[in-house]
């Protein structure tokens, strides 16, 4: 039988007091922000998050809790998605899979409470774990406000996010298989200057449609970290730094025959960019996106794209998250959702 992690392990291990690292597990103050991620990386490495312990319990479906005023639902759902890198209600992906999530919480017959607090302290005080059922986080959220869920024991399932740091049930596109398959694809087309146009670091599936896009370049020898744009910025629209990298790559004579993006918005501004250059029709650069969203379908040219089933991934978590308040002791799990390639009229083969 595995021997319970304790505290005091934790402190050995890293060389402070039980006091500071039951501090810094708490959530509460007087450890620096250093200690404390050492803390949680060192007590997670261990498996102390992974095992039972006494954290509070939330309370399951049927049970009445009198301490919440009549306009906060009972036996509710809190859905966190802080509003950030453009992660709002308004999104037409972030605010697709807020669908899926209420749909299928009205079936069940649960209700919902949306939150997009962005600061701990403001999380904590919406947080009640006697008053919810579980948690669904949707995108990036930082390590600090999923660690006090986990602190509480509040049940939890992140939709294309993971933490490295706190065990939990994830819900995902496969990302990476189809950015692989369609950069194979436009190979077959006879590209060879494909460049990909995204920032990695956005979020994980970003991550991971940039790795795949790589792989496929690296199986065909067309790997070339400096003919990718990579480093843009958090922004609404990227039609300037889009069309500065274009007017660059143009005076080089080095414009790539298919741009690779990693969503369809930065697909649309870089027809809107190339268009600004004048580059659009003499070209022929094939431009590809990711996620299906409806302006990809009415745009002209139509832009192909990968179907991410968005509604989808919202109702999994929900189904998820009620599997895992019923069977806690069940292993975690990453459930991977499949993506679609979808065929359109924004590539064509190489003209030779």
């Amino acid at each position: 039988m595995t021997k319970k992690v304790t505290m005091q392990q934790i402190a050995d291990h890293i060389g402070v007091s039980k006091y500071v690292v039951s501090k810094a597990l708490s959530g509460k103050g007087g450890v620096s922000e250093a200690t404390k991620e050492r803390v949680i990386e060192v007590a997670s490495q261990l498996g102390y998050f992974a095992q039972n312990s006494g954290y509070v319990k939330p309370g399951k479906p049927g049970q009445e809790d009198n301490k919440f005023p009549e306009a906060a639902i009972k036996q509710s759902v809190l859905v966190l998605m802080p509003n950030i890198r453009f992660q709002t209600r308004e999104s037409v992906y972030w605010g697709r899979i807020l669908d899926g999530i209420a749909s299928r919480l009205e079936e069940k017959g649960i209700g919902v409470v949306i939150v997009m607090e962005q600061k701990v302290e403001g999380f904590m005080q919406l947080l009640k774990p006697e008053g919810i059922l579980g948690m669904i986080g949707v995108g990036e959220i930082a390590s600090s406000m999923l660690l006090e869920v986990h602190r509480l024991g509040v049940p939890m399932v992140l939709v294309d996010h993971e933490d490295a740091l706190i065990p939990t049930d994830t819900v995902y596109v496969n990302n990476y298989d189809c950015m692989y398959r369609m950069t194979k694809h436009l190979i077959g087309l006879g590209h060879r200057r494909i460049s990909f146009i995204g920032n990695e670091r956005y979020s994980r599936s970003f991550f991971d449609r940039w790795n795949g896009f790589r792989q496929a370049m690296e199986e065909f020898n067309l790997w070339d970290k400096q003919d990718h744009l990579t480093e843009l910025e958090i922004m609404e629209h990227y039609d300037e730094p889009i069309q500065a990298w274009l007017h660059r790559r143009k005076k080089q004579q080095q414009l790539p025959t298919a741009l690779v993006c990693a969503n369809d918005s930065i697909a649309i501004d870089s027809y809107r960019a190339m268009r600004e250059l004048g580059i659009e029709t003499n070209s022929h650069i094939s431009v590809t996106g990711f996620d299906n969203i409806d302006d990809s379908a009415r745009h002209s040219p139509t832009i192909t794209t990968v179907n991410v089933p968005k509604e989808w991934l919202g109702s999994r978590a929900v189904d998820k998250l009620l599997e895992r308040i019923e069977r806690p002791k069940d292993p975690l799990e990453k459930l991977m959702i499949l993506g679609e390639l979808v065929y359109r009229q924004s590539i064509s083969a190489v003209k030779q």
